[in-house]
């Protein structure tokens, strides 16, 4: 059995880690608030982009555009695959890295020719751990998201998309749902598909006439820059909304697993003290009637 000292000990660093863990917490859900903020002043951008887009879509019969090129002349097998993977750059955050590392491996799986494109530390340690080559990794980027660093990897996809080196382009990413359900997505940037989903339009609204000035290729060269742009931000917003939730949640149930635990030892500690107290008590009451006798 455990002496007092030892249980005191281990009191100590439960109490000491508990310190760590609540700090974290709080931080976690400050991040969160600040987050949050940024991701409901650019949805209305995101979401006006990609009704544009839509639009655009839904009057385009058959764009004869690099963006649209879906390069049916070649086999699967020949087809090149970029894949943007949002991680974080730390741990202690619940299976948020873990589900995102795990749907990119499964793709990366199904595909012959790929390439990665990595954002966050965590996704970068694992795919190098794993021998997997990573053609662009792109530093500071996971814990302060902003437009300049989303227009840098759009930039930079982009021109590998236009030079050939690329045919499809994917952004694997975490999108929060609610404060306690995340969920990680799959999306297909490039190319465009001409037939977009079905979208249900609302009572009275009509399609109106759809001009595209002054041609179909300079509306499209500035306007899916744009789109891929806001998109790839909107979905590094909503990863670190994403990532901070689920540390702040892990932080909670950190803390509650650390009081429990205190709970438990604070009661086996002070039974063994007052184990030692009674045997004490017997031991000078036997000590005293052997006196007397």
């Amino acid at each position: 059995m455990a002496s007092t000292r030892e249980i005191k000990d281990r009191i100590n660093s439960i109490q000491d880690t508990r310190k760590i863990t609540n700090a974290m917490y709080l931080i976690s859900s400050t991040k969160l608030r600040r987050a949050r903020k940024n991701l409901e002043a650019t949805e209305p951008y995101f979401y006006s982009i990609q009704a544009m887009m839509s639009r655009m879509l839904r009057h385009i019969p058959d764009p004869d555009h690099p963006f649209f090129n879906s390069h049916d002349e070649l086999s699967e097998d020949e087809k090149v695959a970029g894949y943007l993977v949002i991680t974080a750059d730390k741990g202690l955050a619940g299976a948020y890295n873990h589900n995102v590392l795990k749907m990119t491996m499964e793709a990366l799986e199904r595909r012959k020719n790929t390439m990665l494109f990595v954002v966050g530390e965590t996704g970068r340690h694992f795919f190098e751990s794993k021998g997997i080559p990573i053609d662009e990794e792109f530093h500071y980027t996971a814990q302060n998201p902003s437009l300049h660093r989303a227009r840098v990897i759009s930039l930079k996809l982009l021109e590998l998309y236009r030079a050939g080196s690329l045919h499809e382009l994917y952004i694997v990413f975490t999108s929060m749902k609610d404060m306690m359900n995340a969920e990680v997505q799959s999306k297909q940037l490039l190319p465009l598909r001409s037939t977009p989903p079905k979208m249900i339009v609302p009572a009275g609204v009509h399609h109106e006439e759809f001009a595209l000035k002054p041609s179909l290729d300079a509306v499209v060269e500035n306007v899916v820059p744009n789109y891929i742009m806001g998109f790839i931000y909107s979905a590094l917003v909503e990863s670190f909304c994403s990532e901070q939730n689920s540390r702040m949640l892990s932080m909670k149930a950190a803390n509650s697993a650390a009081s429990d635990i205190l709970h438990d030892l604070s009661v086996k500690h002070n039974r063994i003290r007052q184990a030692g107290i009674t045997q004490e008590i017997t031991e000078v009451v036997g000590g005293a009637k052997a006196l007397k006798r």
